[in-house]
């Protein structure tokens, strides 16, 4: 899944792990996006990562992921890199 200069990475993840798993993917930086899909591959939610998300808004940014996640028994995440 290769697209211009992005590396992209999935992880498929239970719906009660998914905001750990994307602490640890934020954690480890260089991230540009995260995408998060559903057990039928449609995209649910796409987080652009800019430096005002991942400093400032993250709280409200994993708050949202945490109620989508209650609703979620798998789900896939998608992780463009720079």
């Amino acid at each position: 899944m290769n697209e211009g200069e992005g590396r992209y990475e999935e992880f498929t993840v239970d719906g009660d792990r998914l905001i750990a798993k994307i602490k640890e993917i934020i954690h480890k930086g260089n991230v540009r996006r995260i995408i998060i899909k559903d057990e039928k591959g449609e995209v649910i939610m796409e987080l652009p990562m800019t430096v005002a998300v991942v400093g400032t808004l993250l709280a409200p940014v994993l708050a949202a992921v945490g109620a989508l996640a209650a609703l979620l028994t798998s789900c896939t995440i998608v992780v463009e890199r720079k």
